[in-house]
C-alpha cells in the first residue's frame, strides 16, 4: 500500500471533503447547514483518527506526516472563511485572522527549522492539541448556529472560538520562544 493507507485514506477524505462542506454551506435547503456541520465533525473525527491508526497499526508515512497538517489547516480554513463570509462580523474576523495566519506563522517556522536540523524545538505541543479541539469544535457549533438555533449557538460558538483564537496567540508565542534562540544566531 505504500504512502496510501487507511491512515493517508482519512486524510485525502478530509480534503475531498472540503467541497462538500463548501457546496452544503451554500445550498438552499433548510437542512444543509446541518449536513455542512456533520461534514465538519467528520473531518474533524478523521483527523483525530488519521494520527490515531497511523501510530496504532505502524503506518506512519512522510506523505502522511506532509498531508495531514494541510488538510487540516484547509478544512479549518475553508469553514472559518465560509463563516465570516455570511457573518462579517469584526471579532470573527479578527478570530479567524489569528487562526488562519498562525497556521502560516507556525508551519513556516516549522519548515524553516526541520531545515536547519531544528524541527524537534517546534514539535506539535499539548497546548497546539487543546488549541485544535476548540477551535474545532467552536467552529462545528457557528456551522449548527442557524435557524432557530442561532439565538443559543451563536453566542456559544463566538465565546468558544475567540477563546480558541487567544489559545491560538498563547501556542504561537510558546512555539516562537522554542525557536528564538535559534532564530537569533547568527550565521
Amino acid at each position: 500500500m505504500g504512502r496510501f493507507n487507511l491512515a493517508t485514506w482519512l486524510t485525502l477524505l478530509r480534503i475531498v471533503l472540503i467541497p462538500v462542506l463548501v457546496v452544503l454551506f451554500y445550498l438552499p435547503w433548510p437542512g444543509a447547514r446541518f449536513l455542512c456541520a456533520l461534514v465538519f465533525v467528520l473531518a474533524s473525527l478523521t483527523d483525530w483518527l488519521d494520527g490515531y491508526l497511523a501510530r496504532r497499526l505502524r503506518q506512519t508515512t512522510r506523505f502522511g506526516a506532509f498531508l495531514d497538517p494541510v488538510a487540516d489547516k484547509l478544512i479549518v480554513a475553508a469553514a472559518l472563511i465560509l463563516l465570516l463570509q455570511s457573518d462579517p462580523r469584526p471579532g470573527l474576523a479578527i478570530a479567524s485572522l489569528v487562526i488562519i495566519g498562525r497556521e502560516i506563522a507556525i508551519a513556516s517556522l516549522r519548515e524553516w527549522m526541520a531545515e536547519i536540523g531544528e524541527r524537534g524545538k517546534v514539535d506539535v505541543s499539548w497546548l497546539g492539541k487543546v488549541k485544535t479541539t476548540l477551535q474545532m469544535v467552536a467552529i462545528t457549533v457557528l456551522l449548527f448556529a442557524v435557524g432557530w438555533w442561532a439565538e443559543v449557538l451563536r453566542p456559544l460558538g463566538y465565546a468558544l472560538l475567540y477563546l480558541a483564537a487567544l489559545l491560538t496567540l498563547w501556542s504561537m508565542v510558546s512555539y516562537l520562544r522554542a525557536a528564538w534562540p535559534v532564530l537569533m544566531e547568527n550565521r
